[in-house]
């Protein structure tokens, strides 16, 4: 490390502030959290009451898409930017930016406008969970980090469980728009909370934002989200339109290398990438987002169709997979305060959580609810124990000033990879689905769709055509497991690759720099 980077944070500059402080300003962070993660589940829910109001069936896609894009590609922005200017006030802008997309999304009329405001929506969100991160990173030395694991994990698993239930729940009751209504009060409330609670030093140094890495890291992950949702389903893979996006792609990793090179002040510095753990908890973070949000977004259609569960019913039926993600992130937690050692963790949690996706293969129309659940159960120990570790490693990693960046690059990876999981995923299930439905049904020309494999659609079918679609269902999930299973046991082995380096205490955390052993040349890379 240089003197100079050493030197842009002092220990005056080091909130270093007792337990209590910390805990008083976690409720509204972990308040942050829930909103950010909740606004991308409950949306699904409500889109056929959408489309049915304001019609665009064709633009449908782009509701989603559109959030997923805004947010991803302003996340690392966000990190660079909370590290240049303060945490507080970019958290503080987020939220609002946030929050006024929200109000404008409920007041849309026609879909052209819900899909500019939820850009507008998702551009406060690419703030939100970067921000709480990082932020809880400025406040809290890694070595005691461990100690709000649990609850940051609580609050994630929270929302991915009550996001469904939530959505349905507020459009059946009440309408749609109140999706977006309901986060005014809640976003309002963290607002408030956080500019009376949280204290967080600002930085007084001259800045150089990097507008055209910015541009390149925007141009790529826009390629890449694109053709996650496009490829395979609005347009075939050979098409000029998915060609196209993957010249795209090449072209923005090729420029991302020469711009942030030249960079004063990159927006992604590639020095953080010559250290070991923050490569490799990157790469996680990719795959676990590659597994979480591609592998289990089909568990909910499952659950509610070949289980017979309602939309309520289905949301506790993955309870456990909750509480066992919460048990093993406060052990985890507990762990690393107290002895100060993380690499057997995410180690124990690949291989767990391969174990579960295992597990998972054998769902089927003749599985209990039991048995699901105890698969979820395992599922979610595995999870917990990989979740946040992989943010404790990559900011660990880094210098003080590169807090920001280090946080907001495990989550713009974890969104790719979702975004990716969620393409290829969907593409093989329902090819799987169809194949197994045709099986059933020799002669007979089968053909699924989303809109197709709706609940309510599939349960008003007659009882023969319903139970091929329940073995369709149970078969495109197998399929899809069974390609999750490479991608969990890659999390495992980078686990291995992972150094084990002491856990910053609050000396070294005011000393602005990592210890010294943590940058590694790259002829050591292959060292375990």
């Amino acid at each position: 490390m240089s003197e100079n980077a050493a030197a842009d944070v002092t220990a005056s500059e080091v909130p270093t502030g007792p337990r209590r402080e910390i805990l008083i300003v976690l409720p509204g962070l972990l308040l942050t959290l829930i909103i950010a993660m909740l606004d991308q589940l409950v949306v699904s829910t409500a889109l056929p009451r959408i489309v049915g109001d304001l019609g665009g069936l064709d633009h449908l896609a782009w509701v989603v898409t559109a959030y997923v894009l805004a947010s991803t590609i302003t996340t690392p922005l966000y990190g660079k930017l909370g590290d240049m200017y303060g945490r507080k006030r970019l958290l503080m802008i987020a939220i609002v930016i946030f929050l006024v997309g929200s109000a404008l999304s409920g007041l849309s009329h026609t879909m052209d406008q819900l899909i500019a405001f939820r850009a507008l929506q998702g551009l406060g969100a690419g703030g939100l969970m970067v921000g709480a991160i990082a932020t809880i990173g400025d406040l809290v030395p890694p070595r005691e980090r461990g100690r709000y694991m649990g609850y940051m994990m609580a609050a994630m698993m929270l929302a991915m469980i009550a996001g469904p239930l939530v959505g349905g729940y507020i459009t059946d009751s009440l309408s749609w728009r109140w999706i977006f209504y309901i986060n005014m009060p809640i976003g309002g409330a963290a607002l408030v909370y956080l500019w009376a609670t949280l204290h967080v030093p600002r930085r007084r140094v001259e800045h150089r934002v990097d507008y055209v890495g910015a541009a390149v890291i925007a141009a790529g992950a826009t390629a890449i989200t694109l053709l996650a949702s496009w490829g395979g389903t609005q347009y075939a893979w050979g098409s000029w339109e998915i060609i196209m996006l993957a010249v795209i792609i090449a072209v923005s990793l090729g420029l991302f290398f020469v711009v942030e090179s030249r960079a004063a002040e990159p927006i992604l510095p590639l020095h953080v990438f010559r250290n070991r753990n923050f490569s490799v908890a990157s790469s996680m973070s990719f795959l676990l987002g590659f597994v979480m949000l591609g592998g289990l977004t089909f568990l909910p259609l499952y659950l509610q169709t070949v289980q017979h569960a309602s939309p309520t019913a289905s949301g506790l039926l993955l309870i456990p997979l909750m509480f066992g993600s919460m048990v093993t992130s406060l052990i985890a937690g507990q762990f690393t305060v107290r002895t100060g050692r993380y690499k057997i963790l995410p180690i124990m949690g690949g291989a767990v959580m391969t174990l579960a996706i295992y597990l998972l293969t054998h769902l089927g129309p003749n599985t209990s609810r039991l048995e699901a659940g105890v698969f979820f159960v395992v599922l979610g120990l595995g999870m917990g124990f990989l979740m946040q570790i992989t943010s404790l490693i990559v900011q660990n990693s880094v210098e003080l000033k590169d807090m920001g960046v280090a946080s907001s690059s495990r989550t713009f990876f974890q969104q790719i990879g979702g975004s990716l999981g969620v393409s290829l995923f969907g593409v093989i299930f329902f090819h799987r689905l169809t194949a197994a439905m045709a099986s059933k049904l020799p002669g007979a020309h089968v053909q699924a769709s989303q809109g197709s494999l709706d609940p309510a659609t599939i349960n008003s079918l007659p009882a023969a055509i319903r139970d091929v679609a329940f073995f369709g269902i149970a078969k495109g999930l197998d399929a899809v497991f069974w390609w999750t299973i490479p991608a969990a046991a890659l999390v495992f082995l980078l686990a291995l690759y992972v150094k084990e380096i002491p856990l910053r205490g609050r000396d070294t955390q005011s000393s602005g720099q990592p210890p010294e052993a943590e940058i590694v040349e790259p002829a050591d890379l292959g060292a375990v």
